[in-house]
């Protein structure tokens, strides 16, 4: 009888199901450096903190929201530098706020009504291309204002502090990857089923409620779908990490909207300069754009960073990546991944892509790996 069964008929708890599918994900939180590294999440787990997005409805904002969109921003950077403070006092004790008792209006109403305005004139990620979502138009992502969500589940496959992880996987992104392996997500923006704000957020209390242990928007990529997100935060009430899972080739404004609500990051670092990504993902300014987005995520949250080892990208992208890191992330664990393979067009057009047209080899892992250790960043592999 497989686990799935067992758990159906009561034999396995969903706790006892995780811990014998990825013990691992058990052992690790015995490293001293991975509850360093995440110590708020951890806390937030065992119920001795508070997840960020429930802190931001207490906190009231006292602006029209008929205001205009350059008031709405400038409200938002003071509020933004006043959430900070208030975070630190909670999780210090200095405060205790009363969670049953949002703000008539909150911080949190502020996000989500300057989500739905960028919506109007779309610049959630970097392309900018300034579609009115509202009115039908669709973005260079094909979406209009509907997100719709191709599948929901408790995923064990994740990095062990993650798992299980209440994943959603949202249609669409904003990069376009030839080797993509979520293809059928990623470039079909009609995949799943259309789901509201307050539809997105019964699916995350469902994972909650089934034992997830963070909520992770993913895709896809979350980022096109960053009104739906945050406007969704506002029907959640379980105290559960809020995780950003994504290319993070998004807007800075789109990074300000996100960084006081979300407690964790998981994002991808693919490129270690700006030629690569071009060539192969059809975007500009990636990794002045992307490096930045890292920093603020680091500056705002706890961060696992996930580097895909390419075939042939040493020198041009990995070890660039892993030294920017360990000068600028010192703390954050970065999970050097060799699961490549090549899919999407760099199966089927392998002579307009030869330097990814095989699977990593070994040698190249532990190239990667081995600069790792001579930076002293915190890897942790997947498998």
């Amino acid at each position: 009888m497989n686990f799935t069964a067992l758990l159906s008929i009561g034999a396995l708890s969903s706790s006892e199901m995780w811990r014998i599918v990825r013990p691992d994900s058990v052992r690790v939180w015995k490293d001293p450096e991975t509850v360093r590294r995440l110590s708020r999440y951890r806390k937030i787990i065992d119920n001795e903190r508070i997840a960020k997005y429930l802190l931001a409805k207490t906190q009231s904002c006292e602006i029209e929201m008929t205001s205009s969109t350059d008031a709405l921003w400038e409200k938002h950077r003071e509020d933004s530098k006043r959430f900070v403070d208030y975070v630190v006092k909670v999780d210090s004790g200095k405060i205790t706020p009363d969670l049953t008792v949002p703000a008539t209006q909150s911080f949190l109403d502020l996000k989500i009504e300057l989500a739905n305005r960028i919506l109007t004139d779309c610049h959630f990620c970097e392309r900018k291309c300034g579609a009115d979502r509202t009115s039908g138009e669709k973005g260079w992502c094909k979406l209009g204002s509907e997100s719709r969500v191709s599948s929901a589940f408790l995923h064990t496959g994740e990095e062990a502090p993650l798992v299980p992880s209440g994943t959603i996987f949202f249609s669409s992104c904003c990069l376009a990857c030839v080797f993509c392996q979520n293809a059928d997500i990623s470039t079909n923006p009609n995949s799943g089923h259309v789901a509201s704000s307050e539809g997105v957020a019964a699916i995350a209390e469902g994972l909650f409620r089934d034992g997830a242990l963070n909520i992770n928007y993913v895709g896809g990529d979350p980022i096109p779908n960053t009104h739906t997100i945050l406007g969704s935060l506002s029907f959640q009430t379980s105290n559960v990490t809020q995780l950003w899972n994504s290319n993070l080739y998004c807007s800075e404004e789109t990074m300000h909207l996100l960084a006081d609500v979300f407690d964790m990051w998981l994002p991808d670092f693919k490129y270690g300069n700006n030629d690569c990504a071009d060539r192969l993902s059809g975007v500009q300014n990636y990794f002045d754009i992307v490096s930045r987005n890292h920093l603020m995520a680091y500056n705002s949250g706890e961060v696992i960073i996930r580097h895909l080892v390419m075939p042939n990208h040493l020198e041009c992208c990995t070890i660039p990546i892993l030294e920017w890191v360990a000068e600028n992330m010192p703390n954050c664990i970065v999970n050097i991944m060799g699961q490549y393979r090549p899919e999407h067009r760099a199966r089927s057009e392998q002579d307009k892509f030869p330097d990814i047209a095989r699977r990593v080899n070994a040698q190249e892992m532990q190239i990667a790996r081995a600069k790792a250790d001579e930076l002293g960043i915190c890897w942790r592999p997947v498998d």
